[in-house]
């Protein structure tokens, strides 16, 4: 190892003659100390670098409060009162680093700069979020960091340290994501639909504006049984469908019941058709499934509202004798489940609007990073989690699949809440 430092030393001869002895025996030693970090990675030798940076720039800044160390000076205003232990944000961590103090004349405590910029909490509280985020739990928080060296005194990295960054960060998520203006884009889909965390429910809202992009408007604890739940899920932050909007629900009444008492008649159901096949199916044997599922596709694969209507009303007369639980399922909203037919949505971009599947990959997402959550506390920690999840989901949102046919639904939905008075046709006598 050294012979290799002294090669690289002598590599510029002219360089190093101009050192002092006492100046090439610490440039010796500089460069082991470099050669010997580089062994635990290159982690570790950047983590050694930027300490021995951030001391020189603190040891700066108080030369320039206090002067030269050793050298009166009856101006100076400010003086080095000691040393103390500090530490700085690091790699996901906290590094330990030896602080000067300084003090004014009068006995002030004067902060420096260049200590308080690397001190920066929430630069570790977004290292916790996004490790725990993408799968790491607290207890293996440390395993998942870069090496910083075995000399370096590191702290930060407890279970309990991790899990109070962790609860801080996704309180603010939540706020974030809760107190979201809904006026300032124009909404012409919104698509509602519930997960089920541990014991509780998390019913979530996501947009579809004009543009075809999709976003979360909010989370609440909750069922979409709960009509109370609903009705705040759909109030008070300024969501303006005075121009129609297409809402798309699991088929639950009490959401039904809470977007007409909100919306009125600006606001057209569309039943989600993937939630009343699996109802429908549920009330029948294992081997009529089959039949009855191509039949359900079949009539919502009609061009217009009256042909699917008349297919599934043939459908319920069919299953009326056998399986009367199956056809009360399915004559349930059923008008409701056709209502892109009956605007004239395009096929491509009906097959978006037809179902809540916009927002299943959000909910995926929820699950994925609430996987390693062993014991559910409340409802405010599911919140938390959900709001992490549906925003990190957000991240990867793609624009909707026939967003380019969204001024046709536009138009649809106009004439839907706006319709133009018809004209009687008058006779005209000679």
């Amino acid at each position: 190892m050294k012979s290799r430092v002294h090669q690289i030393v002598r590599n510029d001869q002219s360089l190093f003659s101009t050192l002092d002895p006492s100046q090439q025996f610490t440039l010796q030693l500089s460069l082991l100390d470099v050669m010997e970090s580089a062994k635990e990675g290159l982690m570790a030798l950047a983590v050694q670098t930027g300490l021995r940076v951030i001391q020189l720039m603190m040891r700066e800044e108080v030369e320039t409060l206090v002067g030269p160390k050793g050298k009166h000076n009856p101006k100076r205003k400010a003086v080095r009162h000691g040393k103390e232990k500090g530490s700085v944000m690091l790699g996901g961590r906290k590094v330990a680093v030896e602080k000067v103090r300084v003090r004014s004349v009068d006995g002030h405590e004067i902060p420096l700069e260049t200590y308080q910029a690397f001190q920066d909490p929430t630069l570790l509280t977004q290292a916790a979020l996004e490790r725990m985020i993408h799968g790491l739990s607290t207890r293996n928080y440390a395993f998942g960091l870069e090496p910083v060296g075995n000399e370096v005194e590191t702290s930060g990295t407890s279970k309990s340290a991790v899990s109070r960054r962790f609860i801080a960060a996704t309180k603010k998520l939540l706020e974030k994501l809760m107190q979201r203006r809904l006026d300032d884009r124009r909404y012409v889909a919104l698509v509602i639909d519930g997960i089920v965390m541990a014991d509780h429910t998390v019913v979530a809202a996501l947009g579809i504006d004009v543009g075809g992009q999709k976003q979360i408007l909010g989370v609440w604890e909750g069922a979409t049984e709960n009509a109370t739940v609903c009705k705040g899920l759909l109030t008070d932050r300024g969501l303006k469908p005075d121009d129609g909007i297409l809402v798309v629900i699991d088929g639950s009444k009490a959401l039904r019941a809470a977007v007409r008492d909100v919306f009125g008649e600006t606001a057209l159901v569309q039943r989600c058709q993937v939630h009343k096949e699996r109802n429908v199916l549920e009330h029948l044997p294992e081997k009529q499934r089959d039949w009855v599922k191509r039949q359900l596709r079949e009539a919502w694969r009609q061009e217009t509202e009256k042909e699917a209507l008349a297919a599934l009303r043939r459908l319920a007369a069919q299953l009326e004798k056998a399986y009367p639980g199956a056809a009360a399922s399915l004559r349930e909203g059923m008008e409701e489940t056709v209502t892109v037919i009956r605007l004239g949505v395009p096929e491509l971009l009906r097959g978006t609007l037809r179902s809540t599947n916009a927002i299943e990959s959000a909910n995926e997402k929820v699950r994925m990073v609430s996987r390693n959550v062993k014991r559910w506390q409340n409802g405010e920690q599911v919140l938390r989690w959900a709001a992490a999840g549906f925003l990190e989901a957000e991240k990867k949102f793609r624009t909707v699949k026939g967003f380019r046919q969204i001024p046709l639904l536009l138009d649809a939905l106009h004439k839907c809440v706006h319709p133009q008075p018809q004209q009687e046709n008058k006779s005209i006598t000679a």
